[in-house]
Formats: structure tokens, sequence, C-alpha cells
């Protein structure tokens, strides 16, 4: 998130939503006529436009076993809710609807309108069965189905609410940070930056648990994930007050799940479905945490053992690795080193100038280099961003393996002088990867199994834990405490690697 609110102080991808008309349509929820900032059609289209934006940034899990099993769940969900139903008109009926698994550590769960839901594979590594994402994905359905986007979109047109970020089922983890879609741009992306409120996820939470219970989902197990939400919120400093919140704290809505599946029982509903076994075969062998394939940090180094190159980085600087980008950021926040594979550009040069040649940066020198013998080419430059605040750009590409690198670093324009040989040493040691050790390394994959004894979890723990995992990451993503009795015959989820 450094990384990204500082670049949103200089490049100025959203200033407002575009300003829609009032669109008068019913609710696919109440049948009743309500105003919406976009009309159903328009809410498809964005969401089609956006779905293929965060397929590549965050790219698709793969692993074809899973995408299907979610997709089934997803479907099955579906059918009991608000957009299949025999009164629903008819174009929320033909309405279809994609779920997907996105590659990513983080546990995260959200919909685009239109009919776009997302679970991470981080998400699916926190569950404990399929009662439990029978309910994140019903939580997902519930807000395309309420349209809360196009709603708070509306709202925003007659200045009721401001540009937040997060269209996401919860504030912390359960959402996209609003600022790592910046460069998607686009009127699409700019519904993903309306964030739910508090009414939003309370809706949302109350048709995911009708839509699982419809489906015999014993929904009361929703409850579980939300607890681990909340250790995990509290694990990275995150906790904050309800009331200071836009979304329900985790704690109200761990409660407030088994009350919401309590009533839906006593309507009929046997809720007999939990799913572990099933649940528990298919994420057997899941990436759990980072993957380092795709990339990590070390001593100072980025290594990608899977494009095969590294580079050095200020040791001290906090990295965030992305599909798409790799970002570096001083703890002031106020130098950062972005470097992105350029796919439109043919060649160091051209992606360069593609850069500076943007409208409001002014070149101040460009010329051919070689970097490690490679083709290379390198310009300084300035800009004029929020507030009148000057920047200057040290920006480089270079040609390996038939891809264009480009190094995008920049600081305010006072303190470049101080950063820029951090900047030029940064990509001028780019170069190939050659350490097997870490050419062959493998992500760490969860193992799970029935375990063969009663006794505490942590006596189920590994020693030597990969990928900077804990013991009490692992008790948080079995939803267990580590000092818990875990009776013989019960299931756990154990990362190796």
């Amino acid at each position: 998130m450094r990384l990204l609110q500082l670049r949103n102080g200089l490049l100025v991808l959203l200033a407002g939503l575009l300003v829609a008309a009032c669109v008068m349509q019913r609710s696919p929820i109440t049948g009743q006529k309500r105003a919406y900032g976009y009309s159903w059609e328009e809410e498809k289209q964005l969401g089609a436009q956006a779905d293929k934006q965060i397929q590549q940034q965050y790219g698709v899990y793969e692993d074809e076993e899973l995408q299907t099993y979610v997709e089934d769940i997803g479907q099955r969900v579906l059918a009991q809710s608000h957009m299949r139903r025999e009164d629903t008109q008819q174009k929320y009926k033909e309405t279809e609807f994609h779920f997907r698994v996105l590659n990513s550590p983080v546990p995260n769960a959200f919909a685009l309108p239109g009919g776009y839901v997302y679970v991470t594979r981080g998400l699916l590594g926190h569950l404990e069965n399929e009662a439990q994402l029978a309910v994140v994905l019903g939580h997902e359905i519930g807000h395309v189905a309420a349209r809360h986007s196009s709603q708070r979109a509306f709202e925003q047109q007659i200045g009721q609410i401001a540009l937040l970020g997060g269209a996401v089922a919860g504030q912390e983890l359960l959402g996209v940070p609003g600022g790592e879609i910046l460069n998607m741009g686009s009127q699409a992306a700019q519904l993903l930056f309306l964030s739910y409120g508090r009414e939003d996820e309370r809706e949302s939470d109350q048709l995911g648990v009708e839509y699982a219970s419809m489906e015999n989902y014993n929904a009361a197990e929703g409850a579980g994930f939300f607890s681990a939400l909340k250790r995990i919120s509290e694990q990275s400093g995150q906790s904050i007050p309800a009331w200071a919140s836009t979304h329900p704290d985790p704690s109200e809505r761990e409660d407030r799940i088994p009350e919401l599946a309590r009533e839906w029982e006593q309507k009929g509903y046997e809720q007999k479905i939990t799913g572990t076994d099933q649940f528990m075969n298919v994420i057997d062998g899941l990436v759990f945490g980072e993957n380092p394939r795709e990339g990590f940090a070390r001593e100072g180094t980025f290594y990608h053992p899977e494009l095969e190159f590294q580079f050095r980085y200020p040791s001290a600087w906090n990295v965030i690795n992305q599909t798409t980008m790799v970002g570096v950021v001083n703890d002031d926040e106020d130098a950062i080193i972005i470097m992105e594979i350029d796919s439109e550009a043919d060649s160091p040069q051209a992606s360069v100038r593609s850069f500076v040649n943007q409208e409001g940066i002014t070149v101040q020198g460009q010329q051919q280099q070689s970097i490690n013998g490679l083709d290379a080419y390198q310009a300084t430059a300035t800009a004029t961003g929020d507030n009148n605040t000057k920047y200057k750009f040290y920006v480089s590409a270079l040609s390996f393996d038939e891809n264009i690198y480009r190094f995008i670093s920049y600081s305010v324009a006072e303190k470049f002088d101080g950063y820029e040989s951090q900047f030029v040493n940064a990509i001028n040691s780019f170069t190939r990867l050659t350490d097997q050790s870490i050419l062959n390394i493998q992500p760490a994959r969860l193992q799970a199994f029935r375990t063969d004894r009663s006794a505490a979890f942590s006596s189920f723990v590994p020693q030597n834990l990969p990928m900077d995992i804990t013991a009490e990451d692992l008790a948080i993503a079995n939803q267990v405490q580590l000092n818990e009795t875990i009776e013989a015959g019960s299931w756990i989820k154990i990362p190796r690697q």
C-alpha cells in the first residue's frame, strides 16, 4: 500500500467518477424501483471490461479441478439467489455469472458488477469446509444482486460519499485495496473504488447466509472464517474500532452469522451440508503463502526463478511483488522503484519514450546504453503532481529474453539527487539468474490430512516451516488455537515444501 499511496500522489489516474445519468430500475432483491448510477447493461459491460484487467493483474490460479469446484459451488448458491428466482426480471435471470480463483496469497474475496466473483487461493487456504466457501460466495453474489456498486455510484453523483477504495467484503483483508488497481483506469475500474458501507456489508452477509442456507449448507460455519479474519487483522496490527470503519467489525460478523443461520433453520432449511471431506481433498496441494517461483526478495536482491533474472535494491526498502510489477519503496515513502514488463514496446527505447512522452512530463535527457551486455535506454524527466508537488524520474528499460523490462524510479524533486545512485544501481544490477538452488526453488503447498492421534495443534506443526510461515499463521489458517486439542481423525492443513 505504501507504494500505491505514493504512486497515487503523482499519477492522478482517478480524479473522480465519471458522472452518469441517474437510472431508475427495479431491484433484483426487492422488486421495487430505485435509482442507480448505471443501467444493468452498463454494469455488465463495466464488469466484463474490468474482469480482463483483474485476471491480467492478479492471474488466475492454475488448477483446473479447483477452478471447476469453486465454479460449481458458486452456481449452486447462485441458483438460490434473487438472480434466479421465479419472479426475477428476465434481464437478471439470464445474466451469466463467473467464479474465478485468483493467484494471490492474500485472503480475499470481491465481486464486480454484472456477475464476476473472485476468491483468492489465500482465502481458500483459510477456509475449513465447503459451507464456509458457500457463505463467502453467497456474500459476493449478494453484492452483485443488490447492485451495491451502482447504488454507491449514484450516491457519489449527488455528493453523499467520497471516492474511497475497495468494493469488497471486508476492509482489512477481504478486499482489494483500491490503490492496487489504480493502473486500470477507466470507468470500469472506478466502480471498484466505491467502498461499500456497513449496511451494504450487513445486507450481503444476510444474503450470503440466506443463499447458502437455502442450498442446505451449514451456514453457521461461516462464522469460523470471520473469526480467522479477526485474528489476521489483529496479527497484522490492522484492527480498527467498528465505529471508525466503513465495514462491520469481524467480531460483529462472527456473532451475527450463526444468528442469521438459525433464522433460516427455523424456516425449515435443514442446513446439513458442511462438506469438509470434499473441500479438504480439493485444496490438498494448494500453494500457501507467497510463491517464490513468481519472484521473491532476500537480503537486498529480488529474484525471479521463473523468468530467470535478478536485481539489487536498497536492502532497507520495502518490496511489493505483484503479477504485473515489482515495487520497492523506502520507509519515508518519498522514493520508489517500479519494475514492470512492458508488453506494448518492441525495444527499450520505445518503452522509455512511451512513458516520458506522456502529457505533463518534461524530458531532461535521454540516451542509449548497455547494461551487463543487454541493450538498454534511459531518460530523466520531471512532472508536477497534486498540490504542485514536483517529481523527478529516472526511467530505464532493457531487453532480456524476449521481454522488455522497464524501471520507473522517482522521488520528490528536491530529494532526487540523494536517491539517484540507488535508482541507477538497481537497474544496472539487472542480470541473468544462474544460482541453481534459487532457480529450482518451489512453493509451499498445503497437505490436507486427518490426524492419527488426539493432541495439541502445535504438536502437528513442523519445527522448520517454509517461506517465513509461522506456527500462528497455521493455527489461524486451520481456525484453531495453537494449544487447542485436535481430536484423532480431524482434518488439518500443513504446508510442505
